[in-house]
């Protein structure tokens, strides 16, 4: 009997990857998603197939799937700064009551539960790199708060139903990611760099680009979280590439890699920006055996192609 493995946010950029990786591997995928920032065309080069089914919903409301379940994939919510800042309500709802109700459709079907946590826990870190055991530096009512504390409560949820109902739980703390699939306005430094660079536009370089980040391609993103899926850890779990580098570098590697004539405009500092972030991977190293094998220069080179296409459809609309 093929695992029956339901994945809200399933019409996300992650979570259609993970959509494609189960589906891949015999799974009955069913895809939860509002496509409030997912959307379709991800996923449907999927509709065909006998072990996919979306289903259009809001999982702050009451989730009802049919027959077995064996795992629940919790990824629905805004993910990126437009996103979260366009959306603030609708994102602390998913991430507390979205959260709730996909615990408790785990809790019904005796299923494994993963939750989709973040980096941005540990908010503007004072330790480097971040290890799972630091608290974080998060400001609560910055406009930041509402998708950093909206994460933070659904682990807080998820080790409370791990803890009092024994239910099977796995936290991965994903650090950022990029590949297809990512939108061309969607906020995040790469995908507003390539998208800058293709159109010839000056790239926006916040502060004075010191501040670093650590990029993970999606292939070994979802590698990681399916290994942790199928792991016995039930602590949070970073995942993400401990390859730091400076915002400014990655601006200046992909005007070259595009052979763009942009040059760099510096912007002020957006409110609680964190100035680094480089995940500790120790813990997924030990527990999972888990390391990123993409080399930046050739996911970077995968996604272009990506970002090409859409800047190419922008421009011929």
């Amino acid at each position: 009997m093929s695992p029956r493995t339901v994945i809200t946010g399933g019409a996300g950029f992650i979570g259609s990857h993970l959509c494609d990786y189960f589906v891949e591997r015999g799974h009955d995928v069913i895809c939860m998603d509002s496509l409030l920032t997912g959307s379709a065309e991800h996923i449907e080069h999927l509709f065909g197939n006998k072990n996919f089914r979306f289903i259009k919903h809001d999982v702050t409301e009451y989730i009802h799937v049919g027959g077995d379940v064996d795992n629940v994939l919790h990824f629905a919510s805004p993910a990126s700064p437009v996103d979260y800042l366009k959306y603030p309500i609708e994102t602390l709802k998913v991430g507390a009551m979205g959260t709730h109700k996909g615990l408790g459709l785990a809790k019904q079907k005796g299923a494994r539960f993963l939750l989709a946590s973040t980096s941005e826990v540990y908010g503007d870190p004072l330790i480097h790199p971040q290890p799972e055991d630091y608290w974080g530096n998060v400001n609560p009512v910055g406009p930041r708060g509402v998708y950093d504390e909206a994460k933070r409560f659904a682990e807080a949820l998820t080790m409370a139903y791990h803890e009092s109902c024994g239910l099977d739980t796995r936290i991965a703390r994903i650090f950022n990611t990029y590949g297809s699939r990512m939108r061309l306005y969607d906020g995040r430094a790469l995908p507003t760099f390539f998208r800058q660079a293709l159109m010839g536009e000056p790239l926006s370089v916040y502060g004075d680009g010191s501040q670093t980040r650590s990029f993970c391609y999606i292939d070994d993103m979802v590698r990681g979280i399916a290994l942790l899926l199928e792991s016995d850890g039930h602590e949070p779990v970073n995942l993400g590439n401990p390859q730091e580098l400076t915002v400014l570098e990655l601006a200046k590697e992909i005007i070259e890699l595009t052979g763009s004539r942009s040059t760099i405009a510096f912007e002020p500092l957006p409110t609680d920006d964190p100035k680094v972030r480089q995940p500790d991977i120790s813990r997924a190293k030990q527990l999972l055996g888990w390391e990123p094998l993409t080399p930046r220069a050739e996911g970077l080179r995968k996604a272009l192609a990506c970002f090409q296409e859409q800047v190419g459809a922008l421009k011929g609309a």
